[in-house]
């Protein structure tokens, strides 16, 4: 597969950063610039749009599907916009404002309890569509235009950050459902006051990327003490981050799973953030009573691992201990992540800042989406 550029423009256009699965390519393309359609349209200018391993993938052509009756896609799914003209029954932005913008959509049929009440994350027909990832156009690209409900407003102060939202979410609905889960025993602390309902937890998070240093926040924000264990050493960029916030990073290359439960103690929470499933599932030995095990990662097919199954099963039994998964977010997930990163830049100022360490041209999108450029998280930056 080879990366292409064809793009000049032409009167009414605008570039886009698409992949063409049928020819196996990926370039900066020309696309017809959407108009409003109905009286609850917006349009927005992109600003930036984050690149995370989904998008890889799609370039990979491991999946990714055009609208139909398309031959192309155009990415991105991680979103900054900026409000620049609605449609006659707009209340919820106005021309000027930073949005996000929810990535799932319904699959509309009527069947779908979850569909129909809004909560298209938790679809159960598997007929949603996502933008940039599953028969809509993504973000990356010049303007978009959408329906106002799936719009979050964004504060101007948070426009250098506002970008991290869409990760956050995937911490933000995962941990809500732990709080539910957990309320069918008395689980929250007795005294939490001002430190946060878990203090008296421990969590361990597992890979040190952008979900899960968002993730390491949330929960240090809600008073969790927080372990981050990734393969990275213990002067890296991720564990000085790490360190700021006050979590406790130890590193893989250095310190067994053995080693690190018996520093952790009771394991009350495990925060999956690699697609790694060997990694995850020797993990999951070490969860302990009453404890709960989040998975968020999708691992790629690879060989079979060996897994203890009469281990784990007594464990999940006896200790009373939840697993579960969880993918994509709800628009509520969207309004709390965005409160939330106001939470950390005022807890550690700059800490959220640093997790973005690149914002490139689209003209670079070679470098980005099929390169490695380093960094925690990089970003498509079509600019103000």
């Amino acid at each position: 597969m080879g990366a292409f550029k064809s793009f000049s423009r032409k009167r009414g256009a605008m570039k886009a950063i698409a992949v063409t699965p049928g020819k196996k390519q990926l370039g900066l393309l020309e696309f017809p610039e959407p108009p409003l359609r109905t009286p609850t349209d917006v349009k927005l200018r992109m600003l930036e749009i984050g690149v995370c391993g989904t998008d890889k993938e799609i370039c990979a052509f491991e999946y990714g599907t055009p609208p139909a009756g398309e031959a192309s896609l155009v990415l991105g799914h991680e979103s900054l916009g900026r409000v620049v003209e609605v449609g006659a029954k707009v209340t919820a932005v106005k021309p000027g404002d930073l949005v996000v913008m929810v990535v799932r959509r319904p699959c509309g049929q009527p069947q779908c309890g979850p569909c129909a009440q809004g909560r298209q994350d938790f679809c159960e027909t598997g007929a949603f569509k996502e933008r940039g990832i599953n028969g809509l156009h993504g973000f990356m690209t010049e303007k978009v235009v959408d329906d106002e409900k799936y719009m979050n407003p964004v504060p101007e102060a948070l426009r250098p950050i506002a970008v991290l939202a869409e990760p956050l979410t995937i911490a933000e609905k995962g941990l809500e459902q732990m709080w539910q889960i957990q309320s069918r025993l008395p689980w929250d602390c007795a005294h939490a006051g001002a430190q946060g309902r878990g203090h008296c937890h421990r969590a361990v998070v597992l890979g040190a990327g952008p979900v899960g240093l968002l993730g390491a926040m949330l929960l240090r924000s809600q008073g969790f003490e927080t372990f981050v264990y990734s393969k990275e050493s213990g002067d890296s960029p991720k564990a000085k981050l790490a360190a700021q916030i006050g979590a406790t990073f130890l590193s893989g290359a250095s310190v067994s799973l053995d080693t690190l439960a018996g520093q952790v103690g009771n394991v009350d929470l495990v925060y999956e953030a690699t697609g790694a499933s060997r990694l995850s599932y020797e993990m999951m030995k070490y969860l302990g009573t009453n404890g709960v095990f989040i998975f968020t990662g999708v691992p790629g097919r690879k060989a079979p691992i060996e897994v203890d199954t009469d281990l784990l099963m007594r464990d999940q039994v006896l200790k009373n201990q939840v697993v579960f998964g969880t993918v994509n977010a709800g628009k509520a997930d969207y309004g709390k992540a965005i409160q939330d990163l106001a939470l950390f830049d005022k807890l550690w100022p700059g800490a959220p800042a640093s997790l973005i360490t690149g914002r490139f041209a689209p003209e670079k999108f070679a470098d980005l989406l099929l390169g490695d450029p380093g960094g925690i998280k990089n970003l498509v930056a079509f600019g103000d």
